[in-house]
């Protein structure tokens, strides 16, 4: 028995390279992308550097769009009664919530099982791009299947 070209242990990574190096634009992006996920019937895991990075994509996804409904929380450890819900925050990703990953830190998200995309947002900035640059070829050495959109 031969094994499968494509492994689907292995999550597929897409980088988002904005042209600006502005914060508000990067967190703009970043709740178009979590609406879109969601709207197709997804519940991403945020991933964040800090509790303050945590509370302003929190605060940005119910302000980003007039009308716009987001089930979403920060993660403190306690899973939601409703299982619809993104959950931002840190590195100890919940069960459940490991297929979709936004990742809006500088930390390296799982790249197995149960992943199935990881999403970067990197802004033009010299820091946030020299960080997805060791993210990425982090992700090469692992074999994962990389995209980048130019936006």
């Amino acid at each position: 028995m031969t094994a499968p070209s494509h492994s689907p242990s292995l999550p597929e990574v897409s980088f988002y390279v904005l042209a600006t190096h502005d914060q508000q634009q990067r967190q703009d992006f970043a709740c178009k992308l979590i609406e879109k996920i969601y709207r197709s019937g997804h519940f991403p895991y945020v991933l964040t550097d800090s509790a303050e990075q945590a509370e302003q994509i929190d605060k940005a996804l119910w302000t980003f769009r007039a009308g716009s409904f987001i089930p979403h929380q920060t993660y403190r450890g306690e899973i939601p009664a409703f299982t619809g819900t993104i959950l931002i925050g840190g590195e100890n990703i919940p069960e459940g919530w490991q297929k979709i990953v936004v990742n809006l830190s500088s930390l390296y998200p799982p790249t197995t099982a149960p992943t199935e995309r990881i999403l970067e947002i990197l802004d033009n900035s010299e820091a946030c791009k020299q960080a997805g640059r060791q993210r990425y070829r982090h992700y090469q050495q692992a074999q994962l299947a990389i995209t980048t959109h130019k936006m």
